[in-house]
């Protein structure tokens, strides 16, 4: 059971990131699309799609973190709370992991309830659509940036950290 929920979180994992890494390599090419209208409704129709996937992801990434810590024997209180546990290897690998989560969910809540909206709110063209996209842009290069330190925070908390 153990090694389905690891597999089942990797693939999440995979699902999530590859849903940011392919809008970022999308983007500028519907960028080019002239007509306003359509490239409009692409973004839109993307966006939206991949918000959905990434956020069943998250939830299903939660889920499966979760379940692994506590087969392993590494949630709950008195595990967390013994002394000295945030000072060992696991323990500061588990602390950048949840920081990490933490952080990863706040910025896409940002970047999908807030910003991404704002910018499909605003008149295409305008400045204001493009001071909107702007920060959504930066703030979703920004959470790729968290994904791929999870990555590594991850991989290292698999080997003990």
């Amino acid at each position: 059971m153990y090694y389905l929920t690891v597999s089942a979180h990797v693939l999440a994992a995979i699902v999530w990131l590859g849903g940011m890494f392919f809008f970022a390599i999308a983007a500028p090419v519907l960028r080019g699309i002239e007509d306003e209208e359509v490239r409009v409704g692409l973004f839109d129709s993307l966006g939206r799609r991949l918000r959905l996937v990434g956020w069943i992801c998250v939830g299903a990434l939660l889920a499966t973190g979760v379940a692994q810590l506590q087969m392993r024997g590494w949630w709950g209180s008195t595990f967390w709370g013994q002394p000295g546990f945030w000072r060992t290897a696991l323990g500061s690998a588990l602390a950048w992991k949840v920081g990490l989560v933490t952080l990863m969910i706040a910025v896409q809540l940002l970047h999908d309830f807030w910003l991404g909206p704002r910018a499909g709110l605003a008149t295409p063209g305008s400045d204001e659509a493009f001071s909107w996209r702007r920060r959504a842009v930066h703030v979703a290069r920004l959470n790729v940036v968290v994904g791929l330190m999870l990555v590594y925070v991850a991989v290292r908390l698999a080997r003990g950290g």
